[in-house]
């Protein structure tokens, strides 16, 4: 197996290791230097194990995969067995920590794991990668000073629109981004409520695909959105974004 270098040549730290966003080529949007941080590591903690793996194969297809220890996050946090987890690192073995997707500690279980390796005293190291949110305030020609990321919105379709027009309102008066995220085969629901719900100045962002060959970023009044016709996007990851 082609190695770049040493395990023992790395810090012993945790190291975030980015994800594509999507079907894209890794040399378009990970740096070099995260392989031969990959190539070093030995264990991994993970969102889930079966995608982690295939990562790991596209980052070098001949990396010894059975060779390697998977600690999978699930979906509730356990202190008691992320601290569990990090023992390699006790033993000064660096770690890596893989998300589905983007990076890892941003809207992700990941950063239960970082928060508990802070606490303890290891050094945690972000790599570089795409993020999702990053990249679409970029696009989005809205406030880039002042942002927040919500998360998902409430289920229940009265507390999305008082929520909506709670964050509409910290918009205009603070002159802040507001973000947010929706399960794809919902994206189409929530852009309804958008115009519905949304002053017709207010300036509505959507970013999807990002980084993808499907990258769609368009910003307008919502007053214009009103006036046409969102694309499919039933099965592609989106950012929501708007600003005063």
């Amino acid at each position: 197996m082609e190695n770049l270098s040493e395990a023992n040549s790395l810090f012993p730290a945790l190291y975030l290791i980015p994800v594509e966003l999507g079907d894209t080529s890794q040399d378009r949007v990970l740096p070099a230097y995260n392989r031969e941080v990959i190539l070093s590591i030995r264990h991994f903690i993970v969102e889930e194990v079966r995608s982690a793996r295939r990562f790991l194969k596209r980052v070098c297809r001949d990396i010894d995969i059975d060779s390697l220890t998977f600690y999978p996050m699930g979906k509730h946090a356990e202190g008691a067995r992320f601290v569990e987890y990090l023992r390699p690192l006790e033993s000064g073995e660096p770690m890596g920590v893989i998300s589905e997707a983007g990076c890892p500690a941003v809207a992700d279980p990941g950063a239960d794991v970082v928060a508990i390796a802070q606490r303890r005293g290891f050094k945690v190291v972000p790599l570089v990668g795409p993020s999702s949110m990053i990249l679409a305030v970029m696009a989005s020609g809205l406030n880039g000073q002042s942002f927040a990321f919500n998360g998902y919105l409430p289920i229940d379709p009265s507390e999305r629109v008082k929520r909506l027009k709670l964050l509409e309102s910290r918009a205009v008066q603070e002159h802040q981004t507001q973000l947010f995220i929706e399960t794809p085969f919902r994206n189409q629901k929530l852009f309804d409520t958008l115009c519905q719900t949304l002053r017709p100045q207010t300036r509505l962002c959507i970013a999807a695909g990002i980084t993808t060959e499907t990258e769609w970023i368009w910003t307008h009044t919502v007053a214009e959105w009103r006036r046409q016709s969102l694309p499919d996007l039933s099965k592609t990851p989106a950012i929501f974004l708007f600003g005063s």
